[in-house]
């Protein structure tokens, strides 16, 4: 079962990832920062470029599907991981364990057993756990002589909630291809095309709403160069393990939410975020359901 090891590592680096977003957003704007590093991740695919070669037709527009879902997704969560806590936007990531799934079963028709319905039951829970907050609800608790919603900033506007939603929608899309695409082309000749495609996405969206980047002002954010790096090796990880045989849409989407632990973690450690024993708990609650589910 290595494609169980393989998507569980993909998982941590996605973790990761997200930690890194959160740090080269510091730095630069969102469509800068998704510009360069897309760009820098494509130029580091390059030299396998004579292993992506001789696709056939059908094939160009279904991986431009695929892109072009990616780049409305990375617009959707860069833009929410800008302005909510990194700890929040990991537990809210995880809802696209039931977006997968639905997908995996009405267009793969893949059947749910006894455990994967547990786990998701487990998985849904722990996400509307964390809507409720400790010490939320009377409106009378006082932190450091104000009231406690007024002292919470990690109030994120609902948009911005609904644009981490629909970036899960559109990831959980993009994975489904992945799934589809993996049964007749190899991992290069998808890595290749699909960074090409989005490079060209980000482009004419750059030209059509003439955007003002800063290109060598991102060119010096490190912070883009490590995102680049962990894109291409996370990516050629999970095309990997899509195309061994057995591998399964709706487990592998469970085992990619891993990572949330880590940016649980990081959104305490790093970002000194509140609420990590909450957002934990709701964590484990989801673990589990991960756990039975790829039982």
């Amino acid at each position: 079962m290595m494609w169980i090891w393989l998507v569980l590592l993909y998982g941590i680096i996605k973790g990761v990832r997200e930690i890194v977003k959160k740090k080269a957003l510091e730095k630069d704007s969102t469509i800068g920062v998704l510009f360069l590093y897309t760009l820098l991740a494509f130029v580091m695919v390059l030299p396998d470029a004579k292993n992506a070669m001789g696709l056939e037709p059908k094939y160009y527009f279904f991986i431009g599907m695929k892109s072009f879902v990616i780049f409305l997704a990375w617009i959707f969560s860069f833009k929410a991981i800008r302005k909510m806590p990194i700890s929040l936007y990991g537990v809210l990531d995880l809802s696209r364990v039931l977006f997968a799934t639905l997908l995996g079963v009405i267009v793969l028709q893949e059947a749910l057993g006894v455990f994967q319905v547990i786990g998701l039951v487990f998985v849904s829970t722990g996400l509307l756990l964390l809507k409720y907050k400790p010490g939320h609800g009377t409106g009378k608790e006082v932190r450091n002589g104000q009231p406690a919603q007024a002292a919470d900033k990690e109030r994120v506007d609902v948009k911005i909630v609904l644009m981490a939603f629909a970036s899960c929608l559109f990831n959980a899309v993009s994975g489904l291809l992945d799934k589809i695409l993996m049964k007749d082309i190899n991992s290069s000749q998808l890595q290749f095309w699909y960074l090409l495609f989005l490079v060209c996405f980000y482009f004419f969206f750059i030209l059509v709403t003439r955007t003002k980047i800063q290109f060598f002002h991102v060119l010096k954010n490190y912070w883009v160069w490590i995102l680049s790096l962990l894109i291409v090796v996370a990516d050629r990880v999970l095309f990997l393990a899509n195309g061994m045989d057995g591998s399964r849409v709706t487990v592998m989407t469970l085992l990619k939410q891993a990572g949330c632990i880590v940016t649980i973690l990081a959104g305490r450690f790093l970002f000194r975020e509140k609420n990590t024993g909450h957002k934990l708990f709701c964590a484990a609650v989801i673990i589990a359901g991960i756990v039975i589910g790829v039982m």
